[in-house]
């Protein structure tokens, strides 16, 4: 406590803040006031906003004529005075029922008059008093008063409040710019919770109002707990206070210390003479700038942010921000060039050398190039190409720029999920870069480019970062391209000129939007002998080049591609057959290597020890003649399918039972096959239960192609009439026994050739779609249209004599 007052009377020869009343300064002489006064009263002097604290030695300024008189009597007579806060602190006559009746009393024990009429007084504080009532007859404010002691407490409550109020205040000092060192201790040695609580709450900067609340309050647990709660939201908010003030001083540091380094860099520069490499680099991207052949507006726009980049010095923050986008400007090809002359015959030979078949692309690439010949300035087609994988998507967009004597360029759109990714990010980001169509057209050189978005139905769903199909929207929209806007440039570009082909396994999962901007193109796959085609044609070629071989050391006969084809591979593409033929040169390769041939032809028997036994063989030829086992024909992402549907009946209470993971459409295709089966064979079933399984049972399956299968399955058991193995089947049906169409035609027709079928049944009003399927399959399949069941009876179980064919 000693420590305390002498670390106060230190702080009383500081200039007082003015906290007090005043603005009427004077001075009463004391000896106006010589009237004694009673012993329990007190005089009473108000202060507008300061409240004072019992052991706290106080500064307060006085002005009012009555302050004056009272602080100067209680002076002179050596007396105690009052201090009470009032209610209004604008208010400058005050009276008893102006003030608050609660206060501190304490001697004066420094009075100071300064200029301005102007009275400071050090006020050491001593003990609070609750005013009884007020007296008359002095020049100022005189109250008989009774004095409140707040009695030393030792109870756990009290210590635990008295710790924690401690640890708060050192805390808090800790935390106040410009404090005593000394004042630390001083807390800490303080030992009496009242004493603590008091002096804490003098020093809290909080409201006069919730200062006069902690006077007030007598109980020193409730007291204690009052300044807790207002010392810790002020702590709160040095705090924060701190934290700032660290966060702002840093960066202050930081910008200081980087525009030293700065300056002394651009000194250093001067005196090695390197300041002329800056101007150097300013001059020749002015000179692109000019030269790229933007737009009015581009360049306006480019030559703008190239004088925010002569302003900001190459020690500059958006420095190399500003000269990475200027580049990037400078390098995309804005000229429009002219378009070289169009070849058809040359298109034609480049199309055929490359691929082999794909008639109906060809024609649609050709009849492009003839619209561009009559017409320059036509827009240019956005084709899709659609089908399995390996069937030469990707190959075929790099032969149609050869063949158009167009620039290539591939933009892989799988597992996109950033619609920056497209348009770019915006330049307020680091380390931001333009979309890819953008980098595409740089990577090119020239927007007569042949640009291919690879897997465009395979990008991923829209989400926080935005949706990369719907930026596609305006890419592939020629009505909007010609403006493209990427958000990195900032800038319109013109994509009107650039031919876009995209790739897709599957439409299903390409939005409607996106689909509906391009012209769809079917790659359904290969027959045996195109694959044997394109095998001798171009992937022969390509292995003998991976395998360091040449056709004088190695060969493979036609009866051992076929084989390859039909018994190792079974798939719509090629790209299982490449592998297949690698290895079998590979083995070559390694017997010339290790100089056991010089030349060696691969036959169709020396494939066993080779490649292995053959993976794949004849469904048809494992299939067992019995009754209740049908042959259907489905479509898969990677090309068309055959699959098994078998019906067995035990005694039961007429359930029909389906197995195999079929979707809801097939679940539903059953029953009506089930129905259907039932009106056309008369039998009821009420004593049998159905039992329908699809292999395989671990592949999930449905669509709406298995109708006819199912029912021939069901009639074939009820009859106990064995389905013909050379025969499949695919159309849905209706309860009437109507042969409804479906699609997968040439997928499904496909299958059935690999599969060994030399029958298949189609619904009628599919017969439109056998133009698309090969010649050879043609030649090869019995094609049988059906109009009702009764057909696909006749011809599956009986005799076929009166069922129409194709």
């Amino acid at each position: 406590m000693k420590q305390w007052r002498t670390l106060q009377r230190m702080w009383s020869g500081e200039d007082p803040a003015r906290v007090g009343a005043g603005s009427q300064p004077g001075t009463v002489h004391a000896s106006t006031a010589t009237k004694p006064l009673p012993q329990d009263a007190l005089i009473v002097i108000p202060l507008r906003n300061a409240v004072l604290f019992p052991s706290a030695l106080s500064p307060v300024t006085i002005g009012r004529p009555t302050s004056v008189a009272a602080a100067q009597e209680a002076v002179k007579r050596e007396l105690r005075a009052g201090f009470l806060l009032q209610r209004d602190p604008e208010k400058t006559d005050v009276g008893p029922s102006d003030l608050y009746w609660v206060g501190t009393a304490g001697p004066i024990v420094r009075y100071i008059t300064g200029q301005g009429g102007a009275h400071h007084l050090v006020v050491q504080g001593e003990s609070r008093f609750r005013i009884l009532e007020f007296l008359e007859g002095w020049p100022f404010l005189v109250a008989r008063v009774a004095m409140v002691e707040t009695p030393e407490a030792s109870w756990a409550e009290v210590e635990a409040r008295f710790l924690q109020l401690k640890e708060l205040a050192v805390e808090a000092i800790g935390l106040l710019p410009h404090v005593p060192d000394e004042l630390t201790s001083v807390v800490r040695g303080i030992e009496s919770a009242p004493v603590l609580a008091d002096i804490v709450a003098n020093l809290l900067d909080a409201k006069s109002e919730d200062k006069q609340q902690i006077l007030e309050t007598f109980d020193i647990v409730r007291r204690l707990d009052r300044v807790i709660g207002l010392l810790s939201a002020r702590l709160q908010v040095l705090r924060l206070s701190k934290e700032i003030g660290e966060k702002t001083r840093a960066q202050l540091d930081e910008r200081q210390r980087e525009h030293v380094l700065r300056e002394q860099l651009r000194q250093i520069q001067k005196e090695l003479g390197e300041g002329e490499d800056e101007a150097a680099e300013i001059a020749e991207l002015k000179k692109a700038i000019e030269a790229s052949g933007m737009p009015e507006e581009v360049q306006k726009h480019a030559e703008r942010d190239l004088k925010r980049l002569q302003r900001a010095g190459e020690g500059g923050a958006e420095y190399s921000m500003l000269r990475a986008y200027l580049e990037w400007l400078t390098e995309l090809p804005w000229k429009r060039e002219r378009q070289h002359a169009i070849d058809l015959a040359e298109a034609r030979r480049v199309l055929d050398e490359d691929h082999f078949g794909l008639d109906k692309i060809k024609r649609r690439i050709l009849e492009y190039l003839a619209v561009r010949k009559l017409n320059p300035e036509g827009k240019s087609p956005i084709l899709c190409f659609v089908g399995p994988p390996g069937v030469g998507k990707t190959s075929l967009g790099q032969s149609i720029a050869r063949a158009t004597g167009r620039a290539f360029q591939r933009v892989a759109l799988g597992g996109v999920h950033d619609e920056a990714e497209i348009r770019g990010h915006r330049r307020t980001y680091i380390g931001a870069l333009p979309g890819n169509i953008i980098q595409a057209m740089r990577r090119a050189g020239t927007t007569h480019t042949v640009l291919m978005l690879d897997e465009i139905d395979k990008t991923g769903a829209g989400g926080f970062h935005g949706d990369p199909a719907s930026a596609l929207l305006e890419v592939l929209d020629p009505e909007q391209n010609y403006r493209f806007r990427d958000n990195y440039l900032a800038v319109d570009f013109d994509l009107s000129r650039v031919m876009f082909i995209c790739t897709a396994n599957v439409l299903d999962t390409i939005p409607g939007p996106l689909r509906d901007r391009m012209e769809i193109i079917q790659l359904p796959g290969y027959t045996e002998e195109e694959k044997i085609q394109i095998a001798r044609r171009y992937l022969m070629k390509r292995q003998f080049e991976a395998n360091g071989l040449s056709p004088d050391q190695a060969s493979l006969t036609d009866e051992a591609l076929a084989a390859i084809v039909r018994d190792y591979t079974r798939e719509a593409g090629v790209r299982n057959l490449e592998r297949e033929i690698g290895s079998a040169l590979r083995h070559v390769a390694m017997r010339i290597a290790e100089g056991q041939a010089q030349r060696v032809m691969v036959d169709a028997p020396d494939l066993a020890p080779i490649l292995g036994p053959r993976r794949f063989e004849n469904e048809v030829a494992l299939r067992a003649s019995v009754p209740g086992v049908a042959t259907g024909l489905a479509w898969t992402p990677v090309g068309g399918d055959i699959l098994f549907v078998e019906a067995s009946k035990v005694p039961g209470s007429g359930r029909l039972i389906l197995t195999g993971q079929l979707g809801d459409v097939m679940k539903e295709s059953a029953q009506a096959a089930l129905t259907l089966a039932k009106t056309w064979t008369g039998d009821s079933l009420e004593n049998t239960d159905i039992h329908v399984h699809v292999p395989a049972g671990a592949t999930p399956k449905d669509g709406p192609s298995a109708g006819v299968a199912m029912f021939l399955a069901l009639v074939s058991l009820l009859m106990g009439k064995p389905v013909r193995s050379d025969v499949a089947m695919t159309g849905e049906i209706s309860l009437r026994g109507l042969v409804l169409p479906i699609g997968g035609v040439k997928e499904k027709t496909l299958a059935a050739l690999r599969a060994g079928i030399r029958t298949v049944m189609l619904p009628r009003r599919n017969e439109k779609d056998l133009d698309d399927v090969p010649a050879e399959a043609r030649e090869k399949i019995r094609f049988v249209l059906l109009d009702r069941v009764e057909d696909a009876v006749a011809c599956a179980i009986e005799e076929p004599e009166a069922v129409a064919s194709a």
